[in-house]
């Protein structure tokens, strides 16, 4: 079969997602698993959202608005922004490769640091497009340095804004001089899926900052802190004419109308994204604090999760605490990150995490 793909889907490996409570209990006979892998907001949905959701259940049978309508509207109403200049995403993830599918070919050249978001990689290599892979600086995207590595085949640059999985942002003085600095010819794709979490007193507003380059697409989802990942929501706000080729590829009917609803609900619901940063906000420092009475010094964190080096290897640390019944995320060599959940789940895997190291 291998002679049959391209070079690029060769050599790609799928995904891999954060584990589901329900295999872990299928697999390890554990009943009360906790999953502290895949950043999602421990307090839910906002109840508004569910209720507009099972309403629209009655009319499963029937396509949803192809244009999300009623949704772009809402979103262009509080960001201040035309209809033309937002486009619906199958979550952000669809908008991270539609950037991809629509702007580059295997002529030209995309830019991303790393460690960072795995699927820049993925939909690079799935598209045959060549790209440089920039090392973070001190856990943050070095700017110059993924600056410097553009070239005049470079199409599409994403940055992660607070990064995934470290955690780090780039500061307003430095994205708005990167900004200034690119060459007419590329696309920053800014990719702010944990923007509501970040409390930075330099933590820059990517939709502030599109006067200083045209190319600049900012991306939203409503997986994080609107709590909505089964319903897979997201946008991206951008120049009308490079947003209206992106429509062109978009797939029809891409955000089913049960998404579309509970997302527009969520956004009137600002009392739950409050809560939601809230929680965040305590749970992060005490579960950054009880990292450090262990020994351990996690990455400052402006996202709803925690990276850190462990003392053995995160293979074995990962093993390790399924066994306890608590799931985490795993990177390479001892690289471990895990979400900020609710106050009891942050205690059972600071317990379970001393009582593997000790």
């Amino acid at each position: 079969m291998s002679s049959l793909v391209s070079p690029g889907i060769e050599t790609l490996r799928p995904y891999a997602a954060g584990k589901p409570i329900e295999e872990v209990t299928r697999e390890l006979g554990i009943a009360d698993v906790i999953k502290l892998a895949s950043n999602e907001n421990p307090l839910g949905p906002s109840p508004k959202a569910l209720e507009a959701a099972a309403a629209a259940l009655s009319g499963a049978h029937r396509y949803p608005d192809a244009s999300a309508h009623a949704l772009r509207t809402e979103l262009a109403r509080q960001h201040g922004v035309s209809m033309d200049e937002l486009i619906q995403g199958n979550g952000s993830n669809e908008i991270l490769e539609l950037l991809v599918r629509t702007f580059t070919t295997p002529e030209q050249h995309i830019v991303f640091a790393e460690p960072s978001f795995v699927v820049y990689r993925m939909a690079a290599l799935a598209h045959g497009v060549p790209f440089t892979a920039v090392p973070l600086r001190n856990q943050v995207h070095d700017l110059d340095a993924m600056l410097a590595a553009i070239t005049d085949k470079t199409r599409l640059v994403f940055i992660a804004n607070p990064n995934n999985p470290t955690g780090t942002h780039v500061g307003q003085g430095a994205l708005g001089r990167f900004l200034t600095a690119v060459p007419d010819h590329v696309i920053v794709a800014l990719d702010e899926a944990y923007f509501e979490y970040a409390t930075a007193a330099d933590y820059p507003d990517g939709l502030k900052n599109r006067g200083l380059h045209k190319k600049l697409v900012v991306l939203r989802t409503f997986s994080k802190i609107h709590g909505l990942a089964a319903f897979r929501v997201g946008y991206a706000i951008g120049d009308a004419e490079l947003v209206g080729y992106m429509h062109r590829v978009r797939a029809p009917f891409n955000v089913g109308i049960v998404g579309q609803v509970a997302a527009l609900a969520a956004l009137a619901d600002t009392d739950h994204v409050s809560r939601s940063r809230e929680l965040n906000e305590s749970e992060r420092s005490r579960l950054a604090a009880g990292l450090q009475n262990l020994g351990i010094e996690p990455v400052p964190s402006q996202g709803n999760f925690l990276f850190f080096e462990a003392p053995i290897s995160a293979a074995s640390l990962y093993d390790a605490l399924l066994q306890k019944g608590v799931i985490v995320r795993a990177f390479a060599g001892a690289q471990i990150r895990v979400t900020v959940g609710l106050p009891a789940e942050n205690q059972r895997f600071l317990t379970a995490l001393g009582e593997v190291l000790a």
